[in-house]
């Protein structure tokens, strides 16, 4: 089966049963800064599982692109990708477990043709004050043998929250047996499907959001019940096709027959890791990030460092490669392959112009390791300080016949620096429209106030370029070529409180994007839209195509003052603002 034939399969079975496909969001979500990628199909989503209306309906599908970091490192066995394809439909509390669990049988069988005897099912087998999902249980034995149902615990099948609170659930997860020997004692359920040898590969999931985690760590029954599903484009066209790895399939095979051609060396799972690396970098600049040193551009620089290191050795030249045969036809093959599909690729000269400088800084990084080489750094802070790889150090050491690194004191050290960066990124991350508080509503309506206000004081060439709300304060990027002056904050202010002064309500309205456009409302053009959108409406004074929430009246806001203005990036200003 094709990926296109796959994809058609599921937009035909969803929309016989009344769904509504909705566009393929944002690589980098819009609405929810606790992530940093889009992970999932149900980001885009947070409003209306949260509560919020979506405008076309309460039953929906997809597909979905998606990056995930979180198993990076496992990158390069059969089954995982950082970037890849997802199927998803969803429910805004239109349906339930008994009719989800029998369309998955019935998709699975009858539709993919996949044998009942080799497909195994986890379900949550209860944890803490969260009961056993009986009900997901007894649906399942009445379509797949019961000793091929296997109870686990949170760690396992309990989906979320995103945040620090917000709406979660049980879910069941569907696994195939590929039929290929099993790595060992505990592969397959004995280790709840946790071995990624390829023996059993996951290909859906089914989350039943019923509960809502508060603030203080309680478990709610939520009034909304939502189910939102996942299938990988790629690990189910694995399993379709007979193939023993998910590299491959028809959208990274053509990588790998190119890096193999080239390479030097025989390193599958190199080989593995440069085709999934490229592929991730390629769809990342799509989006317009840069390669950095912090959150999306530092996600970015690793993974295109880490294909350059790998593509020294396997092709034993001294210097970057990647305008040299192999880069080259690679980023050409992923860009023939995908853009068709997606528009992630207006501007191939600014891929192309990207890859290549950050080529030419990840030599400079090495030649710079090289002197703090000879000057006895040790290999933890050649990596942390200098990106300088834990494996070119190795060989440095070998060529001078100095002792190897302890690999393992290496790898404990850079655990707790990883931990240190996680707990960061998860302070910095936490909040958002996934954290939705009274607070965070106020701060969101806020924000459209601000976006508004500094379109009347600088000029309407102000445009959101990112966003981020906590309970704390609210962050704004917006367009603008020089700093803000005191005069200009001071009158931005002034006229923000002035419209919640004056007790505004706050409107919803659905309409087509033209019709948002001819009706002066803001919105991120260069976007993709559901047929249509909803305008959230401030009097006169804002208008903005958002998916919310926000208050019903501006007096709920308080007083709203600018804390801080600053640079984010050339071109682009940064406020952070509260309300008091």
């Amino acid at each position: 089966m094709t990926r296109q034939e796959l994809i058609e399969k599921y937009f035909k079975f969803f929309k016989d049963k009344n769904h509504q496909e909705i566009a393929n969001a944002s690589l980098v979500p819009k609405e929810d800064p606790s992530v940093l990628f889009t992970t999932a199909g149900m980001h885009p989503l947070v409003p209306y599982l949260l509560g919020e209306k979506h405008p076309q309906g309460k039953r929906l599908y997809n597909i979905q692109k998606c990056i995930r970091t979180k198993d990076i490192e496992l990158v390069g066995d059969p089954v995982h990708l950082t970037f890849f394809e997802m199927l998803g439909n969803w429910s805004l509390d239109a349906y339930w477990k008994e009719e989800m669990i029998p369309w998955s049988f019935e998709f699975l069988t009858k539709e993919l043709k996949l044998s009942k005897e080799k497909l195994w099912v986890s379900y949550f087998g209860g944890e803490g004050e969260i009961p056993e999902d009986k009900e997901s249980k007894e649906l399942w034995s009445k379509f797949i043998d019961p000793s091929h149902i296997i109870p686990l615990g949170k760690d396992d099948n309990f989906w979320g929250p995103v945040g620090e609170s917000g709406p979660c659930g049980p879910d069941t997860e569907m696994f195939y047996d590929t039929g290929q020997e099993p790595c060992g004692p505990n592969c397959g359920p004995k280790s709840g499907f946790t071995c990624s040898c390829g023996k059993y590969v996951e290909i859906w999931n089914d989350v039943f959001m019923e509960y809502n985690k508060t603030a203080n760590g309680k478990y709610e029954k939520l009034k909304q019940r939502n189910i939102d599903t996942g299938m990988g484009v790629e690990r189910t066209l694995m399993v379709l096709n007979n193939l023993d790895n998910v590299y491959e399939t028809e959208t990274l095979k053509p990588l790998m027959d190119i890096i193999r051609k080239e390479s030097k060396v025989e390193d599958e799972k190199s080989f593995r890791i440069i085709a999934d690396h490229l592929r991730a970098a390629v769809f990342i600049l799509g989006e317009g990030i840069l390669p950095s040193n912090l959150d999306h551009g530092y996600v970015l620089r690793r993974l295109i460092r880490s294909t350059l290191r790998r593509e020294k050795q396997l092709l034993e030249k001294e210097k970057g490669v990647l305008y040299e045969t192999l880069n080259y036809d690679v980023v050409t093959e992923i860009i023939k392959i995908f853009s068709k599909e997606y528009d992630d690729f207006p501007n191939r000269k600014f891929i192309e112009n990207e890859l290549e400088r950050e080529q030419e800084k990840f030599l400079k990084t090495l030649e710079r390791g090289l002197k703090q080489f000879d000057k006895g750094l040790s290999a933890f802070e050649l990596y942390t300080t200098y990106g300088f790889p834990l494996e070119m150090t190795q060989e440095l050491r070998k060529e001078k016949k100095l002792p190897p690194i302890d690999e393992k004191e290496f790898w404990i050290k850079m655990k707790k620096h990883q931990e240190l960066s996680r707990a960061s990124a998860a302070k910095k991350f936490k909040g958002g429209l996934v954290d939705q508080t009274d607070q965070t509503k106020k701060l969101h309506t806020a924000t459209h106030l601000l976006q508004a206000a500094l379109r009347k004081v600088l000029g309407d060439h102000v445009q959101q370029k990112g966003s981020n709300i906590t309970e704390e304060r609210l962050r704004f990027d917006f367009s603008h070529p020089s700093k803000v002056t005191k005069q200009q904050l001071e009158e931005t202010e002034r006229l923000v409180n002035e419209q919640i002064a004056k007790a505004i309500p706050v409107t919803m309205e659905e309409m087509t994007v033209e019709e948002a456009k001819a009706a002066g409302a803001i919105g991120l053009f260069e976007e993709k839209y559901e047929e249509k959108v909803k305008v959230y409406s401030v009097g006169d004074y804002s208008s903005e195509i958002c998916g919310g929430p926000h208050v019903a009246n501006t007096s709920e806001l308080g007083h709203f003052k600018i804390k801080k203005e600053e640079s984010s990036s050339a071109g682009v200003r940064r406020i952070k603002a509260v309300l008091q």
